[in-house]
């Protein structure tokens, strides 16, 4: 099935339906893919995509601040309790960060705790395409922002994460 015959095949399901496709994109937050469904028919992942950041983007900052607290820690907690998500598994796998050495699983989780000490929320970047270190290093850059452009940096990354992800599914 070509990605556009995907994308006209959901825009013609019913909202729960829709919603339940979709409930993934964005971590723990189907609330975007069921505000996103009255925006149908979409004609291409594009479109698809476009709509579901309106939808992010008119949410309240609380509830973007819910979504960003929605992310699992990088190498954190969920990652070896193995309760992540079946995305974000495969994503942080494909970066290497279940290959961390002792040495690297402690510095991550030291940059992991002081970026939640500082901003109140977890680093969130889409890991696709980078190795642990890039991401390592994107924290300790991060971590010189201001709150405010953390915030904005993470819900762009969110975007990020779930074009991927849309075009896993749909691609």
């Amino acid at each position: 099935m070509n990605a556009l015959t995907s994308v006209a095949a959901l825009s013609a399901l019913p909202r729960d339906e829709f919603v339940a496709r979709l409930a993934d994109i964005f971590e723990h937050s189907p609330w975007i893919p069921e505000r996103a469904w009255a925006a149908r028919p979409f004609a291409d992942v594009e479109a698809l995509h476009t709509a579901m950041l309106a939808v992010l983007d008119a949410a309240t900052d609380d509830e973007k601040l819910g979504l960003i607290r929605a992310h699992p820690e990088l190498a954190g907690k969920e990652a070896a309790a193995g309760t992540l998500t079946v995305a974000s598994t495969g994503e942080q796998r494909g970066a290497g960060l279940d290959q961390c050495s002792a040495d690297e699983l402690a510095r991550l989780r030291k940059l992991n705790a002081a970026y939640r000490e500082r901003f109140g929320f977890p680093f969130v970047i889409a890991v696709k395409g980078l190795s642990r270190y890039q991401i390592m290093d994107a924290v300790e850059a991060r971590l010189a922002n201001d709150a405010a452009t953390e915030f904005r940096s993470c819900l762009a990354q969110i975007g990020r994460i779930a074009r991927f992800r849309l075009d896993a599914l749909l691609g």
